[in-house]
């Protein structure tokens, strides 16, 4: 029989009391344990983004962090992030620009750029390329989600 790990964490908000196995990554406890599916299993190596949780307000990669290691922590996924509004203007640029195409990468990318955001309110266009280099998209080729973070950054400072 395999251990299991008592782990109390804070998710979007709620506190999450759960026993789960060693070796469970945070993207699969919040996946699986939580029904949060936003979050995706893409290279299950840290490369391509697509696994992009905040732990603790930082962006990390959930296939790479056991969920033990966020006990006593604070997760966010891109579904509590939805559920309060504070990305809708990106997730609208989004939409506008066309910068989901499949959604394999979209969350990941939204929770990026908002760090992005939240930590230069007027990048350039390779800055914004720059941040986004650990997330991989395989059908917009780019410009589109450039033009969708860019944007939104404009209108950001403008107040709209």
């Amino acid at each position: 029989m395999t251990n299991h790990i008592q782990i109390n964490t804070t998710v979007n908000g709620e506190n999450v009391s759960r026993l789960v196995e060693p070796r469970t990554s945070l993207v699969d406890f919040v996946r699986y344990e939580l029904s949060l599916t936003g979050s995706h299993v893409g290279c299950e190596h840290g490369i391509c983004g697509a696994c992009t949780i905040k732990v603790n307000g930082e962006i990390t990669r959930g296939c790479l962090m056991l969920a033990v290691q966020a006990d006593g922590g604070t997760v966010e996924t891109i579904e509590g992030l939805s559920e309060t509004g504070e990305i809708a203007d990106l997730q609208d640029a989004f939409l506008n620009r066309n910068a989901g195409q499949c959604g394999a990468c979209t969350p990941g990318m939204l929770l990026t750029a908002d760090a992005l955001l939240k930590t230069n309110s007027s990048p350039t266009r390779s800055e914004i390329r720059e941040f986004l280099s650990g997330n991989y998209c395989r059908c917009t080729g780019y410009e589109a989600i450039v033009d969708a973070i860019e944007v939104t950054a404009t209108n950001r400072r403008k107040g709209s």
